[in-house]
């Protein structure tokens, strides 16, 4: 199994930047996608595909920018503003096999973003 956990959570000036990195651990046989979620209706930030396919809510093209590298997930996070105030969580759907083959996923616990104006 798979787990995840957020850091890089803070308070920001409305126009600022800010980092949010997702470190998974354990084992999968093959990644579906794995992203950034905000807000208690867990919506859509950014994510990406085991293909490395990216999707981004409309609110977030041209501002923020997801990558991977080894057992990280970032999100770079520009020109922020009031709107993007939430609670960040990184996501990751995956599927794991042994006898057999399951899909799973995995939440982490939600890092913080305020963003002042």
């Amino acid at each position: 199994q798979v787990e995840v956990a957020e850091s890089g959570g803070g308070l920001v000036q409305a126009g600022g930047s800010l980092r949010l990195s997702c470190a998974s651990s354990g084992v999968a046989t093959t990644t579906n996608h794995i992203g950034w979620y905000r807000g208690k209706r867990r919506e859509l930030v950014a994510r990406l595909s085991g293909d490395g396919i990216v999707n981004y809510a409309d609110s977030a093209k041209g501002r923020f920018t997801i990558s991977r590298d080894k057992n990280m997930v970032y999100l770079q996070m520009n020109s922020l503003t009031s709107e993007d105030t939430a609670v960040y969580y990184c996501h990751t759907e995956y599927i794991y096999c042994a006898d057999m083959c399951h899909t799973l996923d995995a939440w982490g616990q939600g890092t913080l973003v305020s963003v002042s104006s």
